[in-house]
């Protein structure tokens, strides 16, 4: 195929990612329009990326594909549905069980996504002697954006990528080509005078249309953020321990998406409507056992065991006491100031008050002792 045009290279990438699994195909300069890095800069002038601090160390590089890459010509963007197969909401109606988001139900999409991608990488390479790079959340690529360039989809008012075809529920990820390929047409914003993303967050995380606070958002204090939780959250995490889909579930957009047919994708049973009991007890050889191939592995068991005693506390129900007392000396402070915090929504006054005089005077940590006096 040495010889084809780069209209007939197109179109020959186009069938094969298709024919691969994947379900849209895009084409886009290896460069990104200034505004891109402007709306970048603010965010991080913000203070609004929190925790995040490898956004701020490598924003140059975000801001220019070719500064990642200066031999880059094209991007080839791609997505691949990840479609749920029930309601995500329907859960947030279940205190006793924990909401996991539907992206992390299964295997980590990175390893699902980077191995179609150097597949394709490979046959492009192999087809056409050109140089490729494969990339998917795991390098300084502004992904959205130039996933809009290559016609996938815009970025909503949410600030995520959504779709015609596929609603919100797809992953994307980008292969770079010395290739020098005609562009798609940049899609363009179709969100109208809609504010659904923005009205149900239930921590108030955009500021703005356009804008994420990553500070308040639950997707960010469930996964990213390494500290205790504030108080101004907890409440409005509801019983969500990681992530949250709720401005992506409720999308007009999502009429024309469509469930899933991935196996990696399809929702483990044990990780659709777990029990927060069950998860309470997690350990850490259990929790590695559990949740291995997932991607909530890396956010490790004590920051996750911190969002299941938050959601045991709003549950109301006393009779989850008994997996809380345990967490009361945990070895972890980040478990066990939540511990606490739980233990306070749920136990009476009497209890509550026997507990604190028996621990406040032998805890080391001041976050924990916060817990019981505040």
């Amino acid at each position: 195929m040495t010889g084809e045009r780069p209209s007939q290279a197109r179109d020959a990438i186009r069938e094969r990612a298709l024919a691969a699994g994947f379900d849209a195909v895009g084409f886009a300069p290896a460069s990104l329009a200034k505004a891109s890095g402007k709306r970048l800069r603010e965010f991080l002038d913000a203070g609004h990326h929190g925790d995040m601090v490898w956004l701020a160390t490598t924003a140059e590089r975000r801001a220019d594909p070719k500064a990642l890459w200066p031999e880059a010509r094209s991007v080839i963007a791609l997505a691949l549905n990840y479609g749920p197969v029930e309601d995500p909401l329907k859960l947030l109606r279940q205190p006793r069980l924990g909401n996991i988001s539907v992206y992390a139900r299964n295997r980590d999409y990175h390893d699902t996504m980077k191995k179609r991608l150097k597949a394709l990488a490979r046959w492009i390479h192999e087809s056409f002697q050109a140089e490729v790079k494969v990339f998917v959340d795991t390098a300084p690529v502004m992904e959205k954006p130039l996933a809009q360039a290559a016609g996938l989809g815009w970025q909503g008012k949410h600030s995520n990528l959504l779709s015609r075809a596929l609603g919100n529920w797809f992953f994307i990820g980008e292969v770079f080509t010395t290739l020098d390929l005609a562009p798609s047409k940049a899609e363009t914003d179709h969100c109208g005078s809609c504010r659904a993303c923005l009205d149900i967050c239930p921590t108030n995380a955009f500021p703005a249309p356009y804008r994420l606070d990553a500070r308040r958002c639950i997707s960010y204090l469930t996964i990213e953020h390494k500290g205790h939780i504030g108080r101004e959250f907890r409440k409005g995490m509801g019983n969500r321990i990681y992530g949250c889909d709720d401005c992506l579930a409720v999308c007009p957009w999502n009429k024309f998406a469509h469930r899933t047919v991935e196996p990696d994708f399809l929702p483990r049973a044990e990780l659709t409507a777990p029990r927060l009991a069950d998860l309470a007890d997690l350990d850490e050889p259990s929790f590695r056992r559990v949740f291995t191939g997932s991607p909530i592995k890396r956010t490790g068991r004590d920051r996750f065991v911190r969002n299941v005693l938050i959601a045991i506390g709003n549950s109301r129900d006393r009779a989850l006491l008994d997996s809380v007392r345990p967490r009361l000396d945990d070895g972890s402070p980040l478990v066990r100031a939540m511990a606490v915090w739980a233990f306070r929504q749920l136990a009476e006054l009497e209890e509550i008050e026997q507990e604190r005089k028996r621990r406040l005077t032998g805890e080391d940590d001041p976050e924990v002792a916060a817990e019981w006096v505040d």
